[in-house]
């Protein structure tokens, strides 16, 4: 059954890039979300429209759960750091899980309670909540590191290689 998620974890050129090679995900579109709505620019966001860089992802739930998605979320983000993952910094790089889909929002509040736990019980700095809006970034943005290979991200390259389908 198809679903979508979305996904802030800092610059959303990896996180695109990253949630790509997982069968059972169909398609990825980087763009801002959660930040007051209309459509904004990158220049726009930068300037603190209140934007999140986030990714969206359509997957089947029958070949990924949306715990398996966020199993992977949590492998390439710092959940305890505010506004900044890796060298970027500022509140279109917080960290977010976005659903816009009733039957997902209890399956991620779950999720993300066990993995506080997991991690120590501190409380996360990944917010949780469901999608106010979203707009598609500029096309330069999607699938900005297979065009740029080179190209900066803050997570580690090793990270793309994880599954290949």
């Amino acid at each position: 059954m198809k679903k979508t998620v979305y996904f802030a974890g800092g610059c959303f050129w990896g996180v695109q890039r990253f949630f790509d090679q997982f069968a059972g995900v169909e398609k990825t579109e980087t763009g801002y979300a959660n930040g007051g709505g209309g459509e904004v620019s990158y220049e726009q966001v930068c300037a603190s429209s209140g934007h999140a860089e986030t990714v969206r992802i359509e997957f089947d739930d029958e070949k990924i759960s949306i715990e398996k998605l966020l199993g992977y979320y949590f492998m390439v983000v710092d959940p305890y750091s505010v506004n900044k993952q890796g060298g970027d910094e500022g509140v279109q790089y917080r960290t977010g899980i976005y659903y816009d889909d009733a039957s997902l929002e209890m399956r991620i509040k779950r999720y993300c309670e066990l993995e506080r736990i997991r991690l120590g019980g501190e409380p996360l700095a990944v917010e949780v909540l469901p999608l106010a809006d979203f707009c598609t970034a500029e096309e330069y943005h999607q699938k900005y590191l297979e065009k740029n290979p080179t190209g900066y991200c803050h997570i580690p390259k090793k990270m793309f290689e994880l599954e290949v389908h």
